[in-house]
């Protein structure tokens, strides 16, 4: 059987790439936003129920210890922040495991920043700037939407007060899944799933979508705040073309231990799950007791945007080499 040794994308779409990433460098450049690059692997993983960190066994001077790849950046990339550094942004290789099809890939390319001082409406209008500097043709107006908002639209539902077995009835039914399997499933995964499987096809169409007021479960380093009804919803946001995730930001969450309540709730989540937990990045916490500046950040897929500027089908048509092949 031979063996599949070629590169995924072409050299054309390789050389369109590499032309896409200097704008991306040059957009920051002009804005003063300091370059930096961290490394892949932490001493803590995502405890995030709805990713699969990868690990390895490593050989360190104080004997064998678990390493976590990084799903992001986010974590060395605050120490920064809280070290001083000022508004930061980093293209970085990422690692989500079971991640494979046409719009993901187990290793990607993670294009995050970070703003001090910036309210989330000041990301969102610069990380709406950058994806129309990268597009050959402008997507339309930007549109917020409230997370609400577009269950009542398009499922007739309140995703704060609708009971959780009709959220997983209808969850199985709009995903055509049988009810069993979504029997031990959450609130949280009910609405994630209908939000992928309903929702998200129709955002971005003819615009670029940003949904704001996600559920307060949801915040994962983000702030809450209360919305207009007087519900308690995270500080963050998500951008969407043509139906793809694009990017999603937070105002940061600057409290140590909230945080670290955070954490252990996650990994509480993944013991009743069967799931196994995961580090909690020490250092982090560390660094936000020391101190964070306020401000916001945003982890952007840029495999995606580049994916979409190029007009391909799928994710591996712009990856030198995808997860299958490398």
């Amino acid at each position: 059987m031979a063996i599949d040794w070629q590169p995924s994308a072409s050299f054309e779409t390789l050389r369109e790439r590499a032309q896409l990433m200097a704008k991306v460098r040059a957009f920051f450049a002009q804005r003063d936003v300091l370059e930096v690059e961290t490394p892949v692997l932490g001493q803590g993983g995502s405890t995030d129920v709805h990713l699969v960190s990868l690990h390895t066994l490593a050989r360190t001077d104080k004997g064998q210890r678990r390493l976590w790849l990084q799903t992001s950046p986010e974590f060395h990339m605050k120490r920064l922040l809280a070290a001083g550094s000022g508004p930061i942004f980093q293209l970085a290789r990422s690692f989500r495991d079971g991640e494979i099809g046409g719009r993901h890939n187990i290793e990607f390319t993670m294009l995050e920043w970070y703003r001090p001082q910036f309210t989330l409406d000041q990301l969102i209008d610069e990380t709406a700037t950058l994806i129309m500097s990268l597009l050959p043709s402008f997507p339309g107006p930007l549109v917020h939407y409230r997370y609400r908002e577009l269950f009542h639209t398009y499922l007739e539902v309140d995703p704060f007060t609708t009971p959780l077995e009709k959220l997983r009835s209808l969850a199985a039914k709009r995903a055509q899944m049988s009810a069993q399997s979504l029997a031990a499933e959450g609130r949280d995964t009910c609405l994630d799933l209908l939000m992928s499987v309903v929702i998200e096809p129709q955002l971005g169409q003819r615009e670029l979508s940003v949904v704001v007021d996600y559920p307060a479960s949801q915040a994962a380093l983000a702030r809450r705040h209360q919305d207009a009804d007087g519900e308690w919803v995270a500080s963050r946001f998500e951008v969407y073309l043509n139906g793809i995730e694009l990017a999603n930001g937070y105002d940061e969450l600057i409290d140590a231990a909230e945080q670290r309540t955070r954490f252990a709730d996650d990994n509480a989540e993944r013991r009743r799950l069967g799931l196994p937990e995961v580090d909690v990045d020490e250092r982090l916490l560390a660094a936000l007791e020391y101190g964070m500046p306020e401000g916001a950040g945003v982890a952007l897929g840029i495999d995606r945007l580049i994916q979409l500027a190029l007009g391909k089908a799928r994710l591996e048509d712009v990856l030198t080499f995808s997860t299958p092949n490398c």
